[in-house]
């Protein structure tokens, strides 16, 4: 079941689901607005490659940029965080989806869930248009669809990044 307006509000309320901080025109009709953080991390165009194997840390492949305000270069792919923290029950997941209006300058994001139990902020990838689109931090930016599972997962989200602030890069499993 995909949560309303009116049961947002009320799930808000009652602090169900937590997001900080909340503004209360990000609730919409059928989710919640969420904005653009001052951080994000830039894919390095680079011929070395990456090993899951072997590379624990991808940090030699992303450069990091805290600001006001980014520009998204044609095709650019970046990581961006989003101002707000979530915390979301056991019986709540959350779809991601870029709003429309920036889905309409050419900009994407690769369809991505939130999973039952996640707490933390967003960490969600964009790429970028045919041409150069700025990004003000404090926009809002991405649609959060909500929905309520029919009983609670059987396992929460207790992964990786549970609690992840900040951007948070990739982290791959210690063998």
């Amino acid at each position: 079941m995909i949560l309303g307006d009116r049961d947002l509000k009320y799930y808000l309320e009652k602090k169900y689901i937590e997001i900080k901080p909340m503004h209360p025109e990000s609730v919409r009709e059928n989710g919640v607005d969420l904005r653009i953080g001052g951080e994000i991390a830039r894919f390095k165009k680079t011929d070395k490659v990456f090993d899951p194997s072997i590379d624990k840390s991808s940090d030699d492949f992303f450069t990091r940029e805290r600001g006001s305000a980014f520009i998204i270069a044609p095709h650019e792919h970046v990581l961006m965080v989003t101002q707000e923290k979530i915390k979301l029950p056991h019986d709540v997941m959350a779809f991601v989806n870029l709003r429309s209006s920036f889905a309409r300058l050419g900009l994407f994001v690769p369809p991505t869930i939130v999973d039952a139990g996640f707490e933390g902020e967003l960490t969600i990838e964009i790429i970028g248009s045919e041409f150069p689109v700025k990004l003000p931090k404090g926009t809002r930016f991405l649609h959060l669809i909500f929905a309520k599972t029919l009983t609670p997962v059987e396992h929460p989200y207790s992964g990786k990044y549970q609690k992840q602030m900040g951007v948070t890069l990739p982290k791959m499993k210690k063998s």
